[in-house]
């Protein structure tokens, strides 16, 4: 066995996180797997098995869980401000980015080639959500009480109704459950998971056997301080917006709306849309539906955390609202979208910060790990559910079945799950299919 590599440098960490900030696309599957591919195979500063404790953690989480999952192994590696910088670069080349696409189609999404374009890629973001089930599930869903669990949540979110709160405590339930009576049902696996040609991982920085560190170790006081401490930063930052613009407005109101948001939804991003639909579409107006579509869309376009979608969101609704009158649209939604993020990954800050420590105390022992493997197998049918919620907007127009959007859609799926292809490259084949049919039909 070849001997781990050397402790990571601050300075190459740093690098490193600026680097996945700006070449993160795919949403949260093709991001974890780019931090598989990248720390635990090729640089080695974390084993699968805790790579793998640390994702069902953060998968549990309300919030992004890639970007959740950057923040703990930032924080485990170099401390607070390893996890503040590794889930700040991850978040901040997105956000700039989302900016000016959310400018160029608000300013100009109305021309018949943009429309075209967007028609186009909208049937490849349900394709895509569908691929983000299957990848994850095949993760996930090792056995067939895990495919239940699934199932269960599928039916109960997209038929029965449910609250995804619900969901969650009834799949952690089954977990903690279950891992008292079949807890070879709920282990993540072994030490040293093999590689792909079956040979075992060398050990890593931070390796199975690797004891925890001392900023890791949990204490009350350590998890009393980082939480009180995190709300203070967010209840400062909402009195202020409040007090420029009076409790009821809009930057206050996104504020308030989106830092609940993160506190109340679990599951990712993909999880998290159905509720943002709801309320940012039905209840406050910020945008319409078929822009919400649009929106993700640009997030899956873009780099970065997928949920940057409620930055298009905000700046939407700062634009379309004028928050500081007609001539300053712009400025308005770039300051929306800013506000958004912020109360939007606030908490999963604190999540991983306070949290983390007691994540690696649990580290090793199924009956506590038993109901986060169980919660990961119920996001996967949440997850499904999304995707027949696109896909009624999408496929199906006044009552009859968009074909033109459905043989694109198949195709996007094709091409994801059977060849493979990137998420980009087929955003942008789907795209330009939809501007060639706009031409044809034109």
């Amino acid at each position: 066995m070849s001997a781990p590599p050397a402790f990571v440098p601050f300075r190459t960490a740093l690098r490193y996180w600026l680097k996945l900030g700006f070449i993160s696309f795919g949403g949260p599957a093709g991001q974890i797997a780019m931090m598989h591919a990248e720390l635990v195979e090729r640089r080695r500063w974390i084993s699968e098995r805790r790579f793998l404790h640390a994702l069902n953690y953060c998968m549990v989480l309300p919030g992004p869980e890639a970007t959740q999952l950057a923040i703990y192994i930032g924080w485990l590696l170099h401390r607070v401000p390893g996890g503040i910088a590794a889930g700040v670069l991850f978040v901040l080349p997105s956000l700039l980015v989302l900016i000016a696409l959310s400018w160029i189609y608000m300013a100009w999404g109305q021309l018949p080639a943009v429309a075209g374009i967007m028609a186009g890629i909208k049937p490849a973001v349900v394709a895509i959500v569908l691929a983000a089930a299957w990848r994850i599930g095949s993760r996930t869903l090792r056995n067939g009480v895990l495919v239940g669990v699934a199932l269960a949540a599928f039916i109960g979110i997209d038929l029965l109704g449910v609250p995804f709160p619900l969901i969650v405590l009834g799949a952690a339930a089954v977990g903690l459950v279950g891992g008292r009576l079949r807890p070879a049902l709920f282990d993540i696996g072994g030490a040293h998971a093999a590689a792909k040609d079956g040979t075992p991982h060398p050990p890593a920085v931070i390796d199975d056997t690797t004891p925890t560190p001392a900023h890791a170790r949990f204490s009350w006081r350590r998890l009393a301080t980082v939480g009180l401490a995190g709300c203070a930063i967010g209840f400062a930052a909402w009195c202020a917006l409040a007090l420029a613009y009076g409790p009821d407005g809009e930057l206050p109101r996104m504020g308030a709306f989106f830092g609940k948001t993160a506190l109340l939804t679990f599951g990712g991003a993909y999880a998290v849309l159905p509720y943002v639909v709801q309320h940012a579409v039905e209840q406050y107006h910020w945008l319409d539906a078929g822009q919400m579509i649009d929106g993700l869309a640009l997030g899956e376009t873009t780099p970065g955390p997928l949920i940057m979608i409620v930055a298009f969101v905000g700046f939407v609704g700062g634009w379309s609202h004028a928050l500081f009158g007609p001539g300053a649209r712009l400025l308005a939604g770039a300051a929306a979208a800013t506000v958004v993020t912020f109360f939007t990954f606030l908490p999963s800050f604190v999540f991983i910060l306070a949290g983390g420590p007691l994540v690696e105390s649990t580290r090793g022992d199924v009956r506590l790990t038993a109901p986060l493997t169980a919660i990961s197998a119920a996001v996967v049918g949440v997850i499904a559910s999304l995707a027949v919620f696109f896909g009624a907007h999408v496929f199906v127009a006044h009552g009859a079945p968009r074909w033109d959007a459905i043989a694109i859609g198949s195709a996007a799926a094709v091409a994801l799950l059977r060849y493979r292809t990137g998420t980009i490259k087929t955003i942008l084949a789907c795209a330009l299919a939809g501007l060639l049919l706009s031409y044809w039909h034109g």
